[in-house]
């Protein structure tokens, strides 16, 4: 049965309780977030503050949070147990809402299955009358809170929008499945011709979709070097992330990796074309992410920027990008130590080769290597 807006919401079938009071149902007149997450997701543990905040927030206007982990990675059932457990105690020791855990697959079949939610973190808010009046990321949930507790949600045109683009993602999700499973395996055995079938057959099904268009622009700028076809691509793909027709800034950041992340050659694109694309979207994502600001993710949408500023000949402000991205590694405590690691020798490397001398951050040494394209595996944001 598909779960969707309006739906009944589902029963509670977990395992254990971690923290809070158990709870067997729940109850009419309340207005719950029941909220799956995982310690290992990025995203999820970095939207835990923030939900500790919106608990303490409406708590008395009938509200309340519980996490669902259900998804653990665990070689037995009472080792994930024992390791969310751990987890949350060390991170999360003040924790104000009910957490619960479950590795029997049961609330992953009466809650994620049915609503097509094959990721997390995913929030169910559920009504005063038990019904399910959101489904998604935790992040717009500042703005559609308040609206289910004062009753004007469901019934509102945002709420059916925002359903309905729910509903049109999924829709897109099983079309695009059957073409990964073909470009997958032709891109690990590099067999550009059967890859470049595979995402035209996705383009003509879904010709929207930024992500087979970035990928139809790899092949045949980089893998084909079909230049003639490629570059218009590229050009239109920059134009519309430059236009925000994509709402992410990580499709920006991903267009401009496709013409100055270090590890791709790109010597024989245009160098004139290169370099304006390069420009429009640089300057986008620092309008977007300045330096002087809070956002998020510097240490890895500043990295291709970077290489843009050393490449057109302005190293101080290549230096610069790098030093701040490397500085707000120490700021992201939800990354995980070991992204973070990765993310770090990639800007430090970056710096030496810039700076021509070894670059040094927290216990980490890098040394300059002969060529600034010669850059280690680096991070793909």
């Amino acid at each position: 049965m598909e779960l969707r807006m309006g739906s009944p919401a589902p029963a509670l079938k977990v395992e254990n309780w971690l923290r809070g009071e158990p709870l067997t149902s729940l109850r009419p007149g309340k207005v719950y977030l029941v909220e799956f997450w995982a310690t290992w997701c990025r995203p999820c543990v970095h939207a835990m503050p923030h939900l500790i905040e919106l608990q303490e927030k409406y708590k008395d206007s009938g509200f309340e949070i519980i996490g669902v982990a259900a998804c653990e990675k665990a070689a037995t059932a009472d080792e994930a147990r024992t390791n969310v457990d751990a987890w949350l105690t060390e991170k999360f020791p003040n924790l104000n809402y009910r957490t619960a855990f479950d590795c029997t697959g049961e609330m992953k079949k009466l809650w994620l299955e049915p609503s097509s939610s094959f990721g997390i973190p995913t929030s169910f808010v559920v009504d005063r009358d038990g019904h399910i009046a959101y489904i998604g990321h935790p992040a717009p949930l500042d703005d559609v809170l308040p609206k289910v507790l004062n009753g004007s949600w469901r019934s509102s045109y945002e709420a059916k929008a925002v359903d309905a683009k729910r509903i049109s993602r999924v829709r897109e999700s099983s079309l695009s499945q059957p073409i990964y499973a073909k470009l997958g395996p032709a891109m690990q055995d590099e067999d550009w011709a059967a890859a470049l079938l595979a995402i035209e057959e996705g383009l003509a099904v879904m010709p929207d979709s930024f992500d087979f268009r970035r990928v139809h622009a790899d092949i045949l700028l980089h893998k084909l070097r079909d230049i003639k076809t490629g570059l218009p691509l590229m050009r239109e793909l920059v134009e519309d992330a430059i236009n925000k027709k994509f709402e992410a800034m990580s499709w920006v950041v991903m267009a401009l990796n496709q013409l100055f992340h270090p590890t791709i050659d790109n010597s024989h694109l245009p160098h004139d074309d290169r370099f304006a694309m390069g420009k429009e979207l640089s300057e986008q994502i620092l309008e977007l992410n300045p330096p002087q600001g809070d956002g998020d993710f510097k240490f890895g949408c500043y990295f291709p920027v970077a290489q843009y500023y050393y490449e057109s000949g302005n190293k101080d402000r290549a230096i610069e990008l790098i030093e701040v991205a490397i500085k707000s590694l120490d700021h992201s405590e939800p990354v995980p130590d070991q992204t973070k690691q990765r993310y770090l020798t990639s800007l430090l490397q970056a710096l030496a080769n810039y700076t021509g001398e070894p670059a040094c951050h927290a216990g980490l040494c890098v040394a300059p290597q002969n060529k600034t394209s010669e850059t280690q595996n680096a991070v793909t944001s």
